[in-house]
């Protein structure tokens, strides 16, 4: 892969700001676009990201900026790491703009959109019509993958010349990047996890031990599997890197905003006083109540996303619902 192709990351968060240090150590042109002004000031000023990337210089070639249009235009590839609530918003902006249409769009966004509980590579699609697309996902924390800890990832799409491209890209002898064909899988755990990693946080908030988080790992990779295998996803994506890894990771670091914000529940906090005090997003937060729709709508038993459903947007005591779980029905594993 030649070094000059151009490649702008939307997203200027912790991931975005991540990929687009490690696109740039490679030798590529890249641009990285935040939509707040203010920040995009401070990180050209700094050339660090403090507010969600601290203690990682940015490289001193890598385009900042708050200007969409400057950012897309002419540019190969598009790393899309905006979070899922605001990607439709975005893709909108771009749709009127002069975006390039052969371009490849990537996404690295971990969640499913509310109201319509698509996919976000169903999102991208329904903005951008059939623009050449793939997904990127894995047991990836910014702030690790940064500070050059080695990790592997996932690119998924349907198209095999577009998946080599990309893991020649973005591959480093301290990111290993694997490809898969099973979109809806790849994207489904990435998304899924993170409402099981709730969960997690929960029992560590209630000082319950590592056998019930086993537990908690366990029977949500299950609740993920039958979901995901309804929607039509693959049943051996879930036990790879977008699925089981992913889950492992989300559910034990320290660094995992979704296990802090259970954790905190746990602790007894309301959950729009954890969020409104939390810079970055927690994907499960709204995952969970997408997540139960979909569980209803496909006809899924999912007993921990019902109750991590419950505490969020029914007020339900962690506790109860921990006892509720551990009262169910007797049955087969």
């Amino acid at each position: 892969m030649e070094n000059k192709t151009k490649i702008t990351i939307l997203g200027d968060g912790g991931w975005g700001t991540t990929l687009a240090v490690l696109l740039s150590k490679k030798g590529f042109n890249v641009t990285l676009w935040g939509a707040f002004a203010e920040n995009i000031y401070h990180m050209n000023k700094d050339r660090v990201n403090e507010k969600f990337l601290p203690g990682i210089k940015i490289p001193k070639d890598i385009i900042l900026t708050s200007d969409l249009k400057l950012a897309v235009k002419n540019r190969d590839i598009i790393v899309l790491a905006i979070p899922s609530q605001y990607m439709r918003v975005v893709l909108k902006k771009v749709k009127v703009l002069d975006y390039p249409r052969g371009a490849i769009y990537l996404s690295v966004t971990k969640g499913i959109e509310m109201g319509t509980y698509k996919r976000i590579s169903e999102v991208i699609h329904n903005e951008l019509g059939g623009v050449k697309l793939a997904v990127l996902s894995g047991p990836t924390i910014a702030c690790e993958i940064a500070r050059g800890i080695p990790a592997v990832a996932v690119i998924a799409t349907r198209n095999p010349k577009i998946s080599v491209l990309l893991q020649n890209i973005f591959m480093t002898d301290r990111f290993r990047v694997y490809t898969n064909d099973d979109v809806i899988g790849v994207e489904l755990g990435g998304s899924l996890k993170n409402i099981i990693a709730i969960a997690c946080g929960v029992s560590d908030g209630l000082g319950f031990g590592a056998n019930t988080k086993a537990a908690i790992l366990a029977r949500g990779l299950a609740e993920i599997s039958r979901l995901g295998i309804a929607m039509g996803a693959k049943a051996r994506t879930f036990s790879g890197i977008s699925g089981l890894g992913d889950l492992v990771t989300t559910c034990i670091s320290p660094h995992s905003r979704n296990r802090f914000v259970g954790e905190k529940i746990g602790k007894g906090k309301n959950i729009k006083e954890i969020t409104g005090h939390m810079q970055m997003v927690a994907e499960g937060v709204p995952t969970a109540k997408a997540a139960f729709a979909l569980s209803l709508k496909y006809k899924v038993d999912m007993p921990i996303v019902k109750e991590v459903y419950k505490v969020l947007y029914k007020n339900k005591p962690a506790l109860k619902a921990f006892k509720d779980l551990m009262a169910r029905d007797r049955k087969k594993e």
